[in-house]
């Protein structure tokens, strides 16, 4: 959302797919189905999230982060999302930038709205509201040390398995105009659109037609792997592919 009359300058910063939040009504069940299939292993449940009317759980996947959420009050936006889209899927992209201040500039400058701003020490970001690039919530977040990840804990590294898979290399976002909606998240993003995707330093975010009945969101995720499957995990797709 560009406001008439003004130019945006782009500047090229480091921006990463850091991690890709579900969410579910069986959290539970979907925590089984992760580590089963997935190979993964929890390092950190129910951090900071009570306060939202939630409980999670995350997984460290490389140096990436899967959360999976679950509503435990009601009039949650994550609950709304799944009365939305008719049960689980996905919830909300994080990409982590080193250059916040600069991003928070940009926003302004397109007219973007920022709907809350999270901070812990050693961490802080900025979640987009969703009807401005739309089918998730983006948050774009900075932390004090680039390897570092405060949301999901001090110790996550510790809980990474590589066995079956190793990085989590995309998230499939269906919307009825892919791309424009590509448009949108590259703006937010201070990227170009490349087709019907928007490619980060690491990672990338597709724009798809939807095709499932249920409508604009986050629809699957990519990741690399030791093996090749498709899988239906939480109300996403979930790719396996060999680097």
């Amino acid at each position: 959302m560009r406001p008439a009359g003004r130019w945006v300058t782009f500047v090229a910063v480091t921006l990463r797919l850091r991690q890709v939040a579900l969410v579910a009504h069986d959290l539970d069940l979907v925590e089984r189905d992760l580590i089963a299939h997935l190979g993964l292993e929890p390092c950190v449940h129910d951090l900071g999230v009570s306060q939202f009317g939630l409980r999670n759980v995350l997984f460290p996947v490389g140096e990436c982060l899967l959360e999976v959420v679950s509503p435990t009050a009601t009039g949650t936006t994550a609950g709304r999302q799944l009365e939305r889209r008719d049960g689980d899927g996905g919830y909300m992209v994080l990409v982590q930038t080193d250059d916040l201040a600069g991003d928070r500039r940009r926003l302004a400058d397109l007219g973007i709205r920022i709907v809350l701003e999270a901070k812990m020490p050693g961490i802080e970001g900025v979640h987009i509201h969703p009807k401005d690039v739309g089918g998730a919530i983006l948050s774009i977040d900075e932390t004090e040390n680039w390897a570092d990840w405060p949301w999901a804990g001090p110790v996550w590294s510790d809980h990474v398995r590589t066995g079956v898979v190793s990085d989590l290399v995309a998230v499939e976002v269906q919307a009825d105009a892919p791309a424009a909606m590509a448009d949108r998240w590259a703006g937010a993003l201070g990227v170009s659109r490349s087709g019907n995707a928007v490619s980060l330093d690491e990672g990338e975010i597709r724009f798809v037609e939807p095709t499932d009945g249920r409508g604009e969101g986050v629809s699957g995720l990519e990741f690399r792997s030791k093996r090749s499957a498709d899988l239906m995990i939480g109300g996403v797709r979930i790719a396996l592919r060999p680097a």
